[in-house]
C-alpha cells in the first residue's frame, strides 16, 4: 500500500501520471466550482436576475470572439512533436499575443451592433471592458500547456484554485461597494490578471519572449487552420442556447436558466476538463491503432470517464429541484427544471464526447471539422425552431437530438482509428436514459413549465 501510495506521488511511469492527473483535475474542477457556486450563491443575494442575464449575453460574444479566433495554439504545443522546443513555444506565444490584440479590438468593433440587437445600450459599455480580459489571457505563459503535455499537473491545479479563490473574493466585495453588473466585470478581470501573473511567475519553463520562427509559425497554422474552423462552429454548438433564448425571453429569465445552466452543466464540464487533460495526452501517448493493449487501457479510462459523469448526472436528475430549492430564493425556482432536464439531454454528449479527441491526438483536423460544423448546424436549426415552439425546453431539446442524428458521421471517421467503443456507447448510452428519463418523468410537471 505505501508503495503505491508513493507511485501515485511521485512516479513517472505513464499510469500513475495518469492516476495522479485524474485526481489532481477532481481536485481542481471540485475546488473551482464549489468557489463558483460560492461565490453564485452569495452575489445572487446582493445583486437582481437581470445582473446575471446580462453578464451571461456578455459572456455569449466573449466567448464567440474567442472561440471564432481559436488557432488550436494549446492543442498544437500538446500534439507537436516539437511541442518541447522554445523557438516553436515562443512563437505559439507571440501568436497568442495578437490573437488577444484583435480580439479585445473586434470586441470593442462588435459592442454597439450588439447592443442594437439585444436593445440592452449597456451592452455597448459593457463588451469593450470585459473583452480586455481577451487581451490579457493573450500573454498566458506556454508553460501550462507544457505541463498539460506532460500531464504534469500538480502546479497548475494550486494556481487555478488560489487565483480563482482570491478572484471571488473580490467579485464579492465590489458587488457589495457597486451593486450592479460591473462587479462581475471587474472581478472577472482582476481574476485574469492575477492569473497571468501568478502563472508567469510560478510555472516551470522557459521565460516566454518574442519569436517568429517560420517553421513554427507553419506547423501551427497547418494544424490551426481547422482548429480555428472548428472552434468557430463550437461556439454555436456550446453558446448558442444563450444566444438565441436571448431574443425570446427577458434578462431575468436569463440569468434564471444561467444559474440552472451552470449547476446542471458540472458532469459535462467535468468530463471536458479529464478529457483534455486526461484523456487527450492518453490518445497521443498511446495510440490506439498501435496494439489492442493501448486500445485496452484507452477505453477503459474513457469508460470510467463515462460512468463518472453519468452518475453525476444522475444526482442532479433526481435531486436538482431540491438543490435550487436549499440554495436559492424564489426568484431563481425555474433554475430547477433546468437542472433536471440537463441530466437527460446531457447523455449523448457524454458518452460521445472524447471521440473529438480521437481525431485532435492523430492531427486529423480536419474531420474534426467535418463533424462540428455538421452538429453545428444542425443544432442551431433545431434551437431556433425550438424556441419559437417550446421555449427553454425546445433549445434545451436540441443538443442531443443534434448529437444522434450526427454519430453516424462520428462513428465512420473514429473507425478509422479503431477507436470505436461500440458495446460502451450502447450500454452507458442506453441506462443514462432510463435512469435520467425517470428522473425528467418524476418531475414532469415542473419540467413542462419551460415551455412557457
Amino acid at each position: 500500500m505505501k508503495r503505491l501510495v508513493q507511485s501515485l506521488i511521485s512516479g513517472g511511469d505513464l499510469k500513475s501520471r495518469s492516476l495522479r492527473g485524474t485526481m489532481l483535475t477532481m481536485l481542481s474542477f471540485g475546488g473551482t466550482n464549489a468557489l463558483r457556486l460560492a461565490s453564485n450563491l452569495i452575489l445572487t443575494r446582493i445583486l437582481f436576475p437581470e445582473a446575471f442575464g446580462m453578464m451571461a449575453l456578455v459572456q455569449v460574444f466573449i466567448t464567440g470572439l474567442r472561440m471564432f479566433s481559436d488557432t488550436g495554439i494549446r492543442t498544437s504545443i500538446m500534439q507537436n512533436p516539437r511541442g518541447d522546443d522554445p523557438d516553436f513555444l515562443n512563437t505559439a506565444w507571440t501568436l497568442q499575443i495578437i490573437r488577444g490584440v484583435i480580439l479585445w479590438l473586434l470586441t470593442c468593433a462588435i459592442a454597439l451592433p450588439v447592443a442594437n440587437l439585444y436593445d440592452e445600450p449597456m451592452l455597448a459599455q459593457l463588451l469593450p471592458v470585459v473583452g480586455l480580459g481577451t487581451l490579457i489571457a493573450g500573454f498566458t505563459t506556454t508553460n501550462v500547456a507544457t505541463a498539460g503535455r506532460h500531464m504534469h499537473l500538480g502546479r497548475t491545479t494550486a494556481i487555478d484554485l488560489g487565483t480563482q479563490a482570491f478572484g471571488v473574493v473580490a467579485m464579492v466585495l465590489l458587488a457589495l461597494w457597486l451593486e450592479s453588473v460591473w462587479a462581475l466585470v471587474f472581478g472577472s478581470l482582476i481574476g485574469s490578471v492575477v492569473t497571468v501573473i501568478v502563472q508567469g511567475l510560478v510555472m516551470p519553463g522557459i521565460r516566454n519572449r518574442l519569436r517568429w520562427d517560420r517553421s513554427a509559425v507553419s506547423d501551427l497554422f497547418h494544424f490551426g487552420k481547422f482548429i480555428f474552423l472548428s472552434t468557430a462552429v463550437t461556439f454555436m454548438i456550446s453558446q448558442g442556447d444563450k444566444a438565441i433564448l436571448g431574443g425570446y425571453i427577458s434578462l431575468a429569465e436569463l440569468g434564471v436558466y444561467n444559474i440552472g445552466y451552470f449547476l446542471g452543466s458540472l458532469p459535462l464540464v467535468l468530463m471536458g476538463v479529464i478529457n483534455g487533460r486526461i484523456v487527450f495526452p492518453l490518445y497521443r501517448l498511446k495510440p490506439i491503432a498501435e496494439s489492442p493493449e493501448n486500445r485496452a487501457k484507452v477505453f477503459k479510462a474513457r469508460r470510467m470517464v463515462m460512468a463518472g459523469g453519468l452518475l453525476l448526472t444522475a444526482v442532479f436528475g433526481y435531486g436538482g429541484i431540491a438543490l435550487i430549492d436549499l440554495m436559492y430564493d424564489d426568484r431563481y425556482a425555474l433554475a430547477g427544471p433546468v437542472v433536471v432536464l440537463l441530466s437527460l439531454t446531457m447523455v449523448p454528449q457524454l458518452v460521445i464526447k472524447t471521440y473529438g479527441a480521437v481525431l485532435l491526438a492523430a492531427g486529423d483536423s480536419k474531420n474534426f471539422f467535418t463533424l462540428n460544423c455538421s452538429t453545428a448546424v444542425l443544432q442551431t436549426v433545431l434551437m431556433f425552431a425550438g424556441a419559437t415552439w417550446f421555449g427553454i425546453f425546445g433549445v434545451m431539446l436540441a443538443p442531443p437530438i443534434a448529437i444522434l442524428l450526427t454519430n453516424p458521421l462520428r462513428i465512420y471517421y473514429v473507425r478509422k482509428y479503431n477507436a470505436w467503443d461500440a458495446k460502451a456507447d450502447g450500454f452507458f448510452m442506453t441506462t443514462g436514459f432510463i435512469v435520467n428519463g425517470l428522473a425528467c418523468w418524476l418531475h414532469w410537471d415542473e419540467i413542462i413549465k419551460l415551455m412557457g
